[in-house]
């Protein structure tokens, strides 16, 4: 079969197969039920502080921006893969076009990039905060977060473009199940029937220099952070202050390594595909459900804003 033949792929639309391991009715129905619960209270959590942000005026700043940005974020990534899940283990709905694979694969991959490099973001204005208090409103301004927001985006984006033009460039000429969930980069480029060496390369690179740079980071701003808080005289003030950066720390590194190890699962032999493809959705759910807990509800002010708007809400018909 000659290059040119195989460029034309014969495969016009994959089947995702859920987790192999858990075909029966039960074990179906127990998953779907965990993840629409999860997924119910996911969106419940984000858009109640996206409207809490947008009908308060006094919250129209630097730190809660960041806040509400992380709530997209979340709505977003959980949306792409939690509705396409549960689709498959209700209704069996296993069938999924060429394109559309592809759009879930590239919109997947590039959402959590930008939540990463936001992630780092977010450790970077608690820098400044923290230990440039000063200076925080001159460089954390609006307008200087907005443009930071946005390279966010394009930056998740951007690194993605490489991986899917070497994807969609394979030849898929003989299996169309993809062993997941919903389309992972790694899933479907090893149905191609050629050596995908290349892509694993490449998308290992990528992907884990991404994660990795923002954890080096997000770890040095916590700990010149943690520096600066042993200097507070207050035992209290210490106290809630570890409290804060501590739980923010275990959902970045729940989020991150969950990816990293998912990644590298892949290239080691033996690793439980059931257990890799948990660990993916996992990492889809966990970080959305606890970061309205950790962002907002233990944040006095967007607490109070919040509790003001449902009372003005219960005088006002």
């Amino acid at each position: 079969m000659t290059n040119t033949s195989l460029t034309m792929s014969s495969v016009e639309q994959f089947i995702v197969i859920g987790l192999p391991g858990f075909q029966d009715h039960e074990s179906k129905l127990l998953f779907s039920g965990i993840f629409l619960i999860a997924y119910l209270l996911i969106c419940l959590g984000n858009f109640s502080i996206l409207a809490t942000f947008m009908l308060d005026e006094n919250l129209h700043k630097p730190m809660y921006m960041l806040i509400c940005t992380l709530a997209v974020f979340d709505i977003t990534f959980s949306s792409i893969t939690v509705p396409r899940a549960l689709a498959i283990l209700m209704f069996d709905a296993s069938v999924t076009s060429f394109a559309a694979c592809f759009a879930q694969l590239f919109l997947y991959h590039s959402v959590g990039s930008s939540q990463t490099l936001l992630l780092m973001l977010m450790a970077y204005d608690r820098f400044v905060a923290i230990c440039n208090p000063l200076l925080y409103p001159t460089i954390m301004t609006n307008r200087f977060l907005l443009k930071q927001i946005a390279l966010c985006w394009l930056g998740g984006f951007t690194t993605l473009i490489i991986p899917l033009v070497l994807a969609v460039r394979l030849p898929f000429c003989g299996p169309n199940k993809v062993r997941h969930l919903y389309c992972d980069h790694t899933s479907v480029v090893r149905l191609a029937c050629t050596d995908i060496s290349v892509n694993s390369y490449v998308t290992l690179t990528i992907g884990l220099s991404v994660m990795f740079i923002s954890l080096a980071y997000i770890v040095y701003s916590y700990i010149r952070i943690i520096t600066s808080v042993l200097k507070i005289a207050s035992s209290e003030g210490r106290a809630k202050a570890f409290s804060t950066c501590g739980t923010h720390l275990v959902v970045i590194f729940i989020f991150i390594f969950t990816a990293a190890g998912v990644y590298i699962s892949y290239r080691i032999p033996g690793t439980s595909e059931d257990m890799r493809i948990i660990a993916a959705v996992l990492q889809t759910i966990i970080p959305p459900l606890l970061n309205p807990v950790i962002y907002c509800l233990r944040n006095k002010e967007i607490r109070d804003s919040f509790v003001k708007i449902v009372k003005r809400c219960k005088i006002s018909p």
